[in-house]
């Protein structure tokens, strides 16, 4: 029984640090230190985040991946709701079946796209994960007026669908809007990508260089978080000076 528990424990920590992205160092911790490298993590990574109901939560999800999708069915079967529709689609969403999660979510949204922004919004998602652009573009275009979707992950990802159908110059516009100061690390690296695919060499320098300077003055936990980024943030900002 103690030997499933660690393993339970150490199936925990493993998910919590790969959905947070946290450093690669914490899998060697974890996994040659079982209990020590996990209670580390925990107290470190997870106690200061999140309460303890939703640490336990989380932990038997681990145990039972489709236990929650599981108990979303029955919820949605016993009554088929928008709401109970919806988050069992989440679940799915979350748990990176896409096209079962998109499914639900265009059955539940209506013709209201004003009422149903939370789910286009998670429709842009998953039609992006399983690379139908169009869909994206689509979906995107029926909230670009909204407030909320300038500088979010939605216009993010309906700049690279538009890259992905050619579309470069609304692209761009669309991308270089996530570009905002210590903030959107990953998103800023691809804008500087896409700039030099397009030859914009030097706004893509400038971008690079910004985060860089900004990772000097990143907190430990943030500079832990966005190692892997700003190293690569830094091979390439090598590879277009030589």
């Amino acid at each position: 029984m103690q030997y499933f528990l660690i393993i339970a424990l150490q199936g925990f920590c493993i998910y919590h640090a790969i959905k947070n992205r946290n450093n690669y160092y914490w899998f060697f911790l974890i996994i040659f230190l079982p209990v020590l490298g996990s209670v580390i993590y925990l107290f470190t990574q997870v106690f200061n985040k999140r309460d303890l109901d939703v640490v336990q939560s989380e932990l038997v999800n681990v145990m039972n991946p489709t236990k929650k999708i599981k108990d979303l069915q029955k919820q949605l079967d016993f009554a088929d709701t928008f709401q109970n529709r919806v988050n069992l689609a989440d679940a799915l969403l979350e748990a990176g079946d896409y096209t079962t999660a998109i499914a639900e979510y265009e059955n539940a949204i209506t013709n209201d796209y004003n009422k149903d922004v939370g789910v286009v919004r998670k429709l842009i998602e998953g039609y992006y994960q399983t690379q139908q652009y169009e869909k994206v573009i689509f979906y995107a275009e029926k909230i670009t007026e909204k407030p909320d979707f300038k500088r979010s992950r939605s216009q993010f990802l309906y700049g690279l669908a538009l890259k992905e159908q050619g579309q470069l110059e609304k692209a761009e516009d669309n991308l270089r809007q996530i570009d905002q100061r210590y903030s959107n690390y990953q998103e800023r690296y691809q804008l500087a990508e896409f700039l030099i695919e397009k030859g914009k060499i030097e706004d893509a320098k400038e971008i690079l260089s910004e985060i860089l300077t900004e990772s000097q003055h990143m907190s430990k936990p943030n500079r832990d978080k966005y190692r892997t980024v700003v190293n690569d943030v830094k091979k390439l900002t090598s590879s277009i000076l030589f």
